[in-house]
């Protein structure tokens, strides 16, 4: 099936899912979600697959292990990937260690026509032929064939059993290597408090992270090698701008609590029209009047307020989103395209990459679109997050300028 003629090359699909909700609810949830997953491999048909997932188990990982173990055995023995004769599995399930656990699962599928492809080993500084399907587990930091951290407790004090951290994997494929990094960054813990600066004091922890990750993957340790960055960067809209604009003509009330004269909601009225309320505010409480505004045109009208990543836009990339915004959707089985009133819907699941990884990509452009970035379920409850993808295709030849440096094709 993969790698027709038409369009020559190694196709490559990278998705990113925050897969929470799945173990929450499963027997509602995972069969649609892995039906439209199965879709989006059927029309790309990569020879190299990676699912990067975050809150993998769930709220409460060890209740969720039965639905863990049925949902890894479901992808990697179902007739849908029967073509991918070789994988790498990675669940950090550790759960109980405050001071490691990531709840982050990452999954890599190898097309049977994929010849001599590698994955390096941090420990041994060498490239290693994969065959077979294997899994790891439980303790991840002492597997050889990646690098995990969780972020210190101080990034993020208020949040004591933060899961956030990140995964690290390095491939060879088509005599390009790269980095593979499964992310899941900081949330705004409070809707007001984000509202009260711009940017907000979580767009600062989240930036300190990510910065953390790049400087990580680039040291002196290894070899420099392009990368892809993708998971849950939990990237906000900027609140303040986006409430000023949606409110534009509102008078603002603000309740406080009785006792401590803390603010505790904020209401956004009509100046006429009968005061017809349009926004409240509360911690975790987020509820515009109208949710067409982000669906309308894929959201692009709040794009402008999607400005995270510009402190980053020398060291990473991102292809123009042209899908709306991918969290919070509501986890009714039956409410697909409604957001929770919960957060302002904001793109936090993203395809980022490397400036030369950038160059891959768009070098292997040919007349034929062969680049998508898009999301997954559109119509389908996801749970709370859409799946994000990137699918690509590494044209032939494009990494032999770099295969003696990498010397992927020769160690074993």
């Amino acid at each position: 099936m993969a790698g027709k003629a038409a369009a020559p090359g190694t196709a490559v699909l990278l998705v990113t899912a925050n897969v929470g909700s799945l173990f929450d609810d499963p027997d509602n949830l995972q069969k649609n979600w892995l039906r439209e997953f199965y879709q989006v491999v059927h029309a790309h048909k990569p020879h190299f697959m990676a699912l990067h997932c975050q809150e993998f188990g769930g709220k409460n990982y060890e209740a969720s292990m039965s639905h863990v173990d049925k949902f890894v055995k479901e992808l990697l023995s179902s007739d849908a990937m029967k073509e991918y004769n070789r994988a790498r599995v990675y669940l950090d399930e550790n759960y109980r260690s405050q001071e490691h656990f990531t709840a982050l699962g990452s999954f890599y599928f190898l097309h049977e026509s994929l010849k001599n492809i590698y994955q390096f080993d941090f420990k041994a500084k060498k490239y290693k032929k994969v065959t077979g399907k294997e899994i790891y587990s439980d303790t991840l930091e002492s597997t050889p064939m990646l690098e995990k951290e969780k972020f210190p407790q101080d990034y993020f004090p208020e949040c004591k059993w933060s899961r956030k951290g990140f995964v690290r994997t390095r491939w060879c494929v088509a005599d390009c290597a790269f980095d593979l990094v499964n992310i899941h960054l900081f949330h705004d813990a409070s809707n007001l408090v984000a509202w009260e600066t711009s940017p907000s004091v979580y767009a600062g922890i989240r930036h300190k992270a990510l910065g953390y990750v790049l400087d990580r993957i680039i040291d002196q340790r290894f070899e420099k090698v392009s990368y892809f960055v993708f998971g849950d960067f939990n990237f906000r809209l900027d609140s303040k701008s986006v409430v000023e604009t949606l409110c534009t003509k509102a008078t603002m009330q603000t309740v406080r609590a009785a006792d401590t004269n803390e603010v505790v909601k904020l209401i956004f009225r009509e100046s006429d029209n009968d005061r017809k309320v349009m926004l409240q505010l509360e911690k975790k409480l987020f509820d515009y009047f109208n949710q067409e505004v982000f669906r309308d045109d894929n959201g692009t009208a709040l794009l402008e307020f999607d400005k995270e990543l510009s402190v980053f836009k020398d060291r990473l990339y991102e292809l123009d989103i042209s899908f709306p915004p991918s969290y919070p959707y509501s986890e009714e089985s039956s409410q697909g395209r409604q957001y929770m009133n919960t957060r302002c819907p904001a793109w936090c699941d993203r395809v980022l990459m490397s400036p030369s990884a950038k160059e891959l990509i768009l070098r292997s452009e040919s007349e034929e679109k062969v680049v998508t970035y898009d999301h997954i379920g559109p119509n389908v409850c996801m749970g709370d997050h859409k799946p994000v993808f990137l699918a690509f295709r590494v044209a032939p030849g494009a990494g032999k300028a770099h295969a003696h440096v990498h010397k992927c094709c020769v160690v074993q």
